[in-house]
C-alpha cells in the first residue's frame, strides 16, 4: 500500500489519475488535456499497474487528523506540497513532520512531491527545501527520503514517480 497524502488543493486526485495514464502508455505519448477532478472528500483507492500492481490510497486533505488510521500496512508514502503557493508551506511541514515522526510509518520510504512547478508563480525547490529545513528532516527521519519536482497537470516528473514507485516497491516486496 502506498498513502498519497497532502493538504487540500495540491493536486493529488490529479496525480493519481496522470500516474493511471502514464503506467498505462509505458511513459510514452503526450497526456493530453488534464482530466476534471473534484476535492477528496473520504478517501480514493486506485491500482497503478507498472511492473506489478501498486495500490494507493489517496487521503482528503480535510482529513489530516485522521490520517493516522490509515498508517498501518503503509510501505511508501507520496507526500505533496504546492510548490505555487507559500502561505501553505508551512502548515505541510508541519503534516510532514508529523507523519516522520510516527512509528508505523517508521520503515516506509518517503517521496515528498512539489507539484504546480508549471506555474509561473512556483518557488524552485531549493528555495522551499530551505524555508522548511529540508535537510535538517531528512538528518533526523528514520525514513529513506526523496524529493521530486513534478506538474500534474502537465505530466512533468510523472515518469520518475512511477520509477520510485516501481523501485520501492520491488525492494520492499
Amino acid at each position: 500500500m502506498c498513502l498519497l497524502l497532502g493538504a487540500t488543493g495540491v493536486g493529488k486526485t490529479l496525480l493519481v489519475k496522470r500516474l493511471q495514464e502514464v503506467s498505462s502508455r509505458d511513459g510514452k505519448g503526450d497526456l493530453g488535456e488534464p482530466p476534471p477532478t473534484r476535492p477528496t472528500v473520504g478517501t480514493n483507492l486506485t491500482d497503478i499497474v507498472a511492473q506489478r500492481k501498486i495500490t494507493i490510497r489517496e487521503l482528503g486533505g480535510c482529513m489530516g487528523p485522521i490520517w493516522s488510521s490509515y498508517y498501518g500496512n503503509c510501505r511508501s508514502l507520496l507526500f505533496m506540497m504546492d510548490a505555487s503557493d507559500p502561505t501553505q508551506l508551512s502548515a505541510s511541514c508541519v503534516q510532514l513532520l508529523g507523519l516522520l515522526s510516527s512509528e508505523q510509518l517508521a520503515e516506509a520510504s518517503v517521496l515528498i512531491l512539489f507539484n504546480k512547478i508549471d506555474l509561473p508563480c512556483y518557488m524552485a525547490m531549493e528555495e522551499m527545501k530551505s524555508l522548511i529545513r529540508l535537510p535538517d528532516i531528512i538528518a533526523c527521519a528514520k525514513q529513506n527520503i526523496t524529493t521530486a519536482e513534478i506538474s500534474a497537470r502537465e505530466g512533468t516528473g510523472l515518469a520518475e514517480v512511477l520509477a520510485w514507485l516501481q523501485a520501492t516497491h520491488r525492494v520492499n516486496g
